[in-house]
């Protein structure tokens, strides 16, 4: 299992517009909040991601996860590892120390490396399809 590296964080977030409807892949690169799981004392968070971008990928997104009342809850990065082109893969990463159910959204706040895939960062879709947990861009 990937594991996320955990940057926790206190900053205060502005506001953001968030993507919910789902992609169509044509020429990007989906990622999907598909599911969420209290495992112990860590949230994990299930994407789906698809590759559209007529190129292998690998990319590698900051998240920042944010709590039910807009605050800062943790800042990590997700390696979605190499997501061939056409193809979708499904990851899982654990929030360690967050409670699920205090989870309100998350935002892609970059794209550290897109492995190999030359503007994946300006064609990157989001969506949600976990009640009560955006995704925002």
């Amino acid at each position: 299992m990937r594991r996320a590296i955990l940057i926790l964080g206190a900053l205060i977030a502005g506001p953001a517009l968030a993507q919910t409807a789902p992609p169509d892949g044509d020429g990007a690169l989906s990622i999907t909040l598909d599911g969420r799981a209290q495992e112990g004392a860590a949230c994990r968070l299930t994407f789906v991601a698809q590759n559209g971008l007529g190129a292998d990928a690998g990319p590698v997104i900051e998240a920042v996860a944010f709590d039910t009342e807009g605050g800062v809850a943790a800042i990590t990065l997700f390696d979605l590892g190499e997501i061939p082109d056409g193809r979708t893969r499904v990851r899982r990463f654990d929030l360690p120390g967050t409670d699920c159910a205090g989870l309100g959204a998350i935002l892609v706040n970059g794209v550290e490396d897109c492995g190999g895939a030359e503007g994946c960062a300006g064609r990157l879709r989001v969506a949600s399809r976990v009640e009560g947990v955006e995704m925002m861009r």
